[in-house]
């Protein structure tokens, strides 16, 4: 079975090497035979890297360590969900799952450009087998996921404890999903500029790849931000640890993108822009799998034993140089006539939007390399914390969400006083009010205040927007306020999912913002049947209880919740394991979730008795939101990502009885306002 593995592996290799001659050579000499054979060859490069990464999960499952990987990331006890998992719980494993993601989605590119795009779709094949190339490079030469041991153990070594949790096992494919799609979009962007094809063509055929992109790369952040929350044990969700920061950076870059190539789309501008947030973020993509292989930068989240970072970042620099000559090389062709014509217009806030994102970015890539550089400079290593972030970022952030409220109301190319004063005066003032009410209620911190204020002053222009469009349907077409809904987010499903998603990232921002202002901390060590309080609660300590598996030893506390009137609410069982074959202890925690409060405990500590434990309660509000905002992103996305069912015959023949109706409808659905 290893040995199919390598040949699958070595197979793909010489695939992914002849895709790219035949795709070149047909595009060149106009042989479509070529082309053809390219496609098909990359389609089964896909299908040896399946059978690579089959061969790998039967040894996982079957526990054969006579595999280096398997013997050094599972055991026999381990549960079968995380064998499965463990695939990318490892160096080569994950580099092998990146790898089979890229063979599916450059498959998945060839068929869909099969018949359209033929003269920039074979380079554009080109570059992801190129891109494919590398990887394939590392698996079959520097690390290899089938290399044998001279001596079979008895048994594994067992998968990180950290990683033998269920967020575990969506995070990291979530996350690598997001990744490894961005380098569709990037390619047919490098294609763009070979070929010369600069119209906007090439953004219309990889849309929704970037929306796909950018939605993986949100559940990947999300994910692995509930993981810290519950696995962590630290009452937290973001350190700002850099390989997070690393999945971060793309998400900023991938958001800014989507926003600027409306801009393109309806007014031909931004096209040096435009294939620059798509090649850097690809690049960066390649930067965050470069920071968790090189071991260059502390992380719980990195590989800090691998030696791919020479060549990741070979790989990093050699394509930055290529695609930026690329840009150079077309530059004049890249120009626009058109200009903006003011800064009160959609396309200037969008402008707006898109700096703020790529200022965010620039900051946490700042910090997350200073203290490298710092050290290879003065061989001290000066390390960068939250507060720096915290500082710089949170101001743009203020300025992120404002923006997010003005976008949809101002009009493209200008808006004038009247129209601004009749759109923005509600949403305006239920910002004010809010501030009012918070204050009143006795927040204080202005950070807070601003941030509540705008919150609701976006949510407010959210709900102007879906007023308008509804009353404009139902003046038109006489339908019911629920179907005037649907009919209006069906029919507009771009512009009107990217509201959803809107308020999914404000209500998100509330959470992170109550949660982190205001969280309250208690430490307590208690003997079995005393109590202590932290806010209205009153805790309990009822006694301990302890299990013992081939996998793993526990010892679970019970703590009986407390409301102040001293009714009990629920029991919660934070925990203590010890995991056998790794020798690593690991932290269970109990959450008590709610829309106003988290009620978080950590078993801290038992003494040799069992009578007494320590316990850190932590008492954290709005964080709900957080996850609920999580929610909202995700039905937006969808919504925009969905056919499109637009029913024109029937809309046409409403407008046609009446021009008053019609006017009333383009500003509603007109194609340029999504």
């Amino acid at each position: 079975m290893p040995e199919l593995g390598n040949l699958a592996l070595a197979i793909a290799l010489i695939l992914a090497v002849y895709s790219i001659v035949a795709n070149i050579y047909g595009a060149r000499r106009n042989a479509p035979d070529f082309v053809v054979s390219a496609r098909h060859a990359i389609w089964s490069m896909c299908a040896m890297v399946t059978i690579a990464i089959v061969v790998l999960w039967v040894a996982l499952l079957r526990s054969d360590f006579s595999l280096e990987y398997v013997a050094s990331y599972s055991s026999t006890t381990l549960p079968t969900v995380y064998k499965i998992t463990s695939l990318w719980g490892g160096q080569q494993g994950s580099l092998l799952f990146w790898t089979w993601l890229l063979a599916i989605f450059t498959s998945i590119a060839a068929f869909q450009n099969r018949r359209r795009n033929p003269e920039i779709a074979p380079y554009a094949l080109a570059v992801l087998a190129g891109v494919a190339i590398f990887f394939l490079l590392m698996l079959n030469f520097v690390t290899r996921p089938f290399d044998l041991l001279a001596t079979i153990p008895a048994e594994g070594s067992d998968l990180n404890p950290l990683l033998q949790n269920y967020w575990m096992a969506i995070h990291p494919p979530s996350l690598y999903t997001g990744y490894v799609s961005a380098s569709v979009p990037f390619a047919f962007g490098a294609a763009a500029l070979i070929t010369g094809k600069l119209d906007d063509g090439w953004i219309r055929s990889t849309r929704r790849w970037a929306i796909f992109s950018w939605f993986f790369l949100t559940l990947g952040n999300l994910f692995g931000a509930r993981w810290a929350y519950e696995v962590l044990g630290w009452g937290g969700y973001w350190a700002w640890d850099p390989v997070e920061n690393a999945a971060f950076m793309p998400w900023l870059v991938m958001t800014a993108y989507l926003h600027s190539v409306m801009i393109q789309e309806r007014k031909d501008m931004l096209k040096v822009w435009n294939l620059s947030l798509i090649g850097l973020a690809f690049g960066l993509t390649l930067f965050g799998t470069f920071i968790t292989r090189s071991g260059v930068i502390s992380s719980v989240h990195s590989f800090t034993q691998s030696g791919l970072g020479p060549y990741f970042l070979s790989f990093l620099i050699a394509v930055t140089l290529a695609y930026t000559a690329l840009l150079i090389f077309r530059s004049k062709q890249l120009r626009s006539p058109a200009e903006f014509e003011s800064y009160l217009s959609r396309e200037a806030a969008f402008l707006f939007n898109n700096l703020i994102l790529v200022g965010i970015a620039f900051a946490v890539f700042w910090g997350t390399v200073f203290p490298v550089l710092s050290e290879a400079v003065r061989g001290v290593k000066i390390t960068v914390g939250p507060p720096f972030f915290n500082r710089v970022i949170a101001p743009l952030a203020l300025g992120l969400v404002f923006l997010t409220g003005i976008g949809p109301l101002i009009a493209w190319r200008r808006t004038t006083a009247d129209n601004l004063v009749r759109s923005f005066a509600a949403p305006v003032a239920l910002g004010v009010a809010t501030g009012i009410v918070a204050a009143a209620a006795g927040v204080r911190q202005w950070y807070v205040l601003t941030a509540l204020s705008l919150a609701a002053f976006v949510i407010g222009t959210v709900l102007v927007e879906f007023r308008r469009g509804m009353n404009a349907r139902r003046h038109m077409l006489a339908e019911p306020r629920a179907r005037a809904l649907v009919n209006l987010v069906a029919k507009n499903n771009r512009r009107y999912g990217g509201y959803v998603i809107h308020v999914g990232v404000v209500v998100a921002f509330i959470g992170i913002v109550g949660s982190s202002f205001f969280r309250t901390e208690v430490k307590k060590s208690v003997h079995e049947g005393d109590s202590f309080k932290i806010g209205s609660y009153t805790l309990r300590f009822l006694g301990l209880s302890e299990v013992d598996t081939p996998h793993l030893a526990s010892a679970t506390a019970r703590l009986e919740v407390l409301s102040a009137d001293g009714r009990e609410i629920t029991v919660m069982s934070p925990a203590k394991l010890f995991f056998i074959q790794a020798q690593q202890p690991a932290t269970e925690v109990a959450i008590r979730s709610t829309p106003l409060s988290d009620l978080y405990v950590v078993l801290a500590g038992i003494d040799d008795s069992g009578q007494t434990a320590t316990f850190e309660v932590f008492l954290t509000p709005v964080v709900f939101w957080l996850w609920a905002g999580g929610l909202l992103i995700a039905l937006g996305t969808v919504i925009v990502m969905w056919p499109n069912v637009r029913e024109r015959a029937a809309i046409a023949t409403a407008l046609s009885r009446s021009s008053t109706a019609e006017r009333e409808l383009a500003d509603v659905a007109a194609p340029g306002g999504d």
